[in-house]
């Protein structure tokens, strides 16, 4: 029986507002790795980031091309998409 890892798509809002998207195998790992500075070079003078979404796929390749989408998309596409997912941006941007 083979075991197979999830990857995921995840989204983070930056303190500065902004929003970080991103690809993982550990969720809960990756969002400490941003705030311990040890993240991806864009979020680290944005700490404290906070976790607003995040998906399983069934392989890399699939999480990694959701990820290479929303980097792609306008702030308001990135919203739009965020909303549609059941995200509650107000409340999430006064955490940051």
């Amino acid at each position: 029986m083979e075991n197979k890892t999830k990857s995921y798509f995840y989204v983070l809002l930056c303190r500065d507002g902004s929003f970080y998207g991103g690809y993982t195998v550990d969720v809960e790992r990756r969002l400490r790795e941003h705030n311990e500075g040890r993240g991806a070079k864009y979020t680290r003078t944005r700490t404290p980031v906070y976790m607003l979404y995040y998906r399983a796929y069934e392989t890399k390749s699939e999480a990694m091309k959701a990820e290479y989408a929303f980097k792609h998309l306008t702030r308001r596409k990135k919203e739009q998409f965020l909303k549609e997912a059941g995200v509650d941006i107000a409340a999430a941007g006064k955490l940051s």
